[in-house]
């Protein structure tokens, strides 16, 4: 018994330091970015839907909910923050909190409908939810249609920080990605996400031991969507523009993708996949809709040989070498 428990303490140790080292060579590589040759559009692009899919990877990874209509929050934030923007005048920064809480109102309207049921089932009513706001915002007058909001002014955030600036603009993002991150690394490592793990392993124990699990998947679903919002309100800065492809179910459908490649489950997993899939998206535009099949391609070959996605693969290697 006594060589169990020393083998656990510095197991748990071992993670965790292995977890922040991990995260400040992340953050050091992410920093130097505007320093070296790579396209600053595309890494500010990649950090937007690297939050988005770590957000998702919150609600699926954790709280073991699969949302087929993630795209909502990311295209209803993106479009509130774009209005608010170019019509309404507003700073970036209200703009994104705009946006934000635009996100927030959603979750919580569109987790009381769907955290009701489960499994397959619940992955479909987020579903129809996300398409019945597709064909909304592509009739609402405020959304122009298929043309999308354009011409977003970038503006001035805090009063200081000139975003028309492609540096000062990255940093921003870069600033908001890590934080996101944070909150949502120390949502998982809390009460609230031992909580929510328990759930996605056997939420009928998890209730006997007398917790209202509903209450928290719907916490974990707001706080989700809130956190996909935080991503499109930023997105429709780096762009300027906000479209329909945002609210589209292919979207929903791109932020599994990344969380599967990356690995379910894996704090740094997300992050790792929008990069691959993004990047995949920019370099290979020139195969034109080959594209999606190569997309499928690899997908296949990823599933096949890295189960766990690619930083699942690596984490479980390490763990039995040691």
């Amino acid at each position: 018994m006594t060589s169990i428990t020393e083998n656990a303490i510095p197991e748990s140790g071992r993670s965790t330091t292995d977890e922040m080292v991990a995260f400040v060579l992340m953050a050091a590589v992410l920093v130097i970015v505007p320093h070296t040759g790579l396209y600053p559009f595309f890494v500010m692009q990649a950090l937007c839907f690297a939050l988005f899919a770590c957000a998702f990877n919150l609600l699926i990874g954790y709280g073991g909910l699969l949302s087929f209509g993630h795209s909502m929050f990311l295209g209803t934030a993106g479009y509130a923050s774009a209005h608010a923007a170019k019509v309404w005048g507003f700073s970036p920064e209200l703009a994104i909190l705009f946006g934000v809480l635009a996100a927030a109102a959603l979750g919580v309207v569109a987790g009381i409908v769907a955290i009701r049921r489960q499994g397959i089932y619940f992955s479909m009513i987020t579903l129809a939810l996300s398409q019945l706001l597709y064909f909304i915002y592509l009739q609402t007058p405020f959304t122009h249609g298929e043309d999308g909001i354009q011409g977003i002014p970038q503006g001035m955030m805090l009063g200081v920080l000139d975003l028309s600036n492609a540096t000062t603009l990255y940093y921003v993002v870069l600033a908001v990605f890590i934080l996101g991150f944070l909150l949502i690394y120390r949502t998982i490592n809390s009460p609230f996400g031992e909580v929510l793990k328990s759930i996605r392993e056997n939420e009928q124990r998890a209730i006997s031991l007398g917790y209202k699990t509903d209450q928290y998947k719907l916490m974990a679903f707001i706080l989700s969507g809130t956190l996909a919002g935080l991503a499109g309100s930023m997105k429709v800065f780096v762009a300027q523009n906000a479209s329909l492809t945002d609210v589209h179910w292919s979207m929903s459908g791109e932020v599994v993708l990344m969380t599967l490649v990356g690995g379910l489950g894996t704090v740094f997993g997300p992050v790792v996949g929008a990069f691959v899939i993004v990047a995949m998206q920019q370099y290979l535009a020139g195969f034109g809709q080959w594209v999606t099949v190569i997309q499928g391609a690899i997908f296949v070959i990823c599933v096949l040989t890295f189960r766990r996605g690619v930083v699942g693969e690596i984490a479980h290697y390490f763990k039995r070498s040691l």
